[in-house]
């Protein structure tokens, strides 16, 4: 075998398998062109069903999923790869109108969640993000100073998020209308940055603490934002 068959064979096994759920076939194929000349394999499934059945044939490493689908919603898909307990990572891209519902997937399981529109590089980080989390080898656990570290660390970042809001109104507006998608700069948790987008002011006093009522303002907000 010469060595550049070798290399080809070297890459293959080591692709990233993705499959992509999305009907708009335009969206699909510019996905599918994106993802493929990072080195990736990436299939395509117009449907729900057609994604399930993809994936009770076939392991894949990450599923790109849109939530609005033609026959089953995405959530549905989400949750029945979950009750499977398949090891596959998910992104989940979706309008403005669904980013409630989109962190709704990050606390059933989903990794990270894109608002449309995001650009090439975008998607290009939110894949490398899950893959590279899902590669790296088995470590040991956490010692107790460390969790405590790491447990500071998420503290002063929500913090920082929080007075962020108050001290700049286009930030305040990106982050009521995209959620956690604008967050990629703050070493925030997926649980953290979900219970930031959606106001989940039960999380952030058991894991943050008590806040001032300029860091408040944001959080209820959102939360009156969700009852009408």
């Amino acid at each position: 075998m010469s060595a550049q068959v070798e290399a080809i064979d070297r890459s293959e096994d080591h692709a990233a398998q993705i499959l992509l759920m999305e009907d708009e076939i335009v969206v699909a194929e510019g996905l599918q062109m994106i993802l493929s000349e990072e080195g990736h394999q990436v299939e395509i499934a117009n449907t729900g069903t057609r994604a399930l059945e993809q994936l009770h044939h076939k392991p894949y490493d990450l599923l790109v999923a849109d939530l609005r689908l033609p026959d089953i919603n995405g959530m549905d898909v989400i949750k029945q790869i979950k009750a499977d307990g398949a090891d596959t990572g998910i992104i989940v891209i979706t309008g403005y109108s669904t980013v409630d519902t989109a962190v709704d997937a990050m606390r059933i399981g989903a990794n990270d969640y894109l608002a449309k529109p995001f650009t090439d590089d975008q998607i290009r980080a939110a894949v490398d993000k899950v893959l590279g989390n899902r590669v790296v080898p088995a470590k040991r656990a956490a010692t107790p100073e460390e969790q405590q570290a790491q447990a500071l660390i998420e503290k002063r970042e929500v913090m920082r998020v929080l007075n962020r809001t108050s001290e700049d109104p286009q930030f305040w507006t990106a982050l009521m209308e995209q959620g956690g998608s604008v967050l990629g700069d703050y070493q925030l948790s997926s649980a953290a940055k979900a219970a930031i987008a959606s106001g989940d002011l039960g999380w952030i006093n058991a894991n943050i603490g008590e806040l001032t009522q300029k860091q408040l303002m944001f959080i209820y907000k959102r939360l009156e934002r969700e009852a009408w």
